[in-house]
């Protein structure tokens, strides 16, 4: 058993593991200001649009609700397919932000693998050295012929 809790301790300390929870964290965060955007920016235009509609009221009544004396006994069963909607355009607007967030970093990445690096220019003392050596390495293979 104490093998079995220093092998999970080990995984969970990968950096990998704490990059992953880091990243589900900050998705859970970006799904909420997603859905919020949705709900409460690009839902109601729409919806007025197509006549006051509230897409996450939209919902088909299979069975309507039985009432008792004013109450409700049994709750109506309906399939809320507003709702469906609604989550369905949630994602497809996290998957374009996924998606350009993505493409925007492999671009990052590719111009880093493009760019040669070139070694800076040494200094001037060191220029003025280099040129002084190879003036004299020609003078002596001038003298020597």
């Amino acid at each position: 058993m104490k093998k079995v809790l220093q092998e999970f301790r080990q995984f969970a300390m990968r950096g990998n593991v704490v990059d992953m929870a880091v990243g589900v964290i900050i998705g859970g965060a970006f799904g909420k200001i997603v859905s919020s955007v949705v709900a409460d920016i690009i839902m109601p235009p729409i919806g007025l649009i197509v006549g006051g509609v509230n897409f996450s009221d939209l919902k088909l009544t299979l069975k309507d609700a039985v009432m008792e004396g004013g109450v409700e006994v049994v709750p109506a069963v309906t399939l809320n397919y507003g709702n469906f909607l609604q989550v369905t355009l949630d994602f497809i607007i996290i998957a374009a932000a996924v998606f350009l967030l993505v493409k925007g970093v492999n671009a990052l990445n590719r111009k880093k693998k493009e760019e040669p690096k070139t070694p800076p220019a040494p200094p001037a003392d060191i220029q003025l050295l280099t040129e002084i050596r190879d003036l004299l390495k020609k003078e002596r293979k001038n003298v020597s012929e």
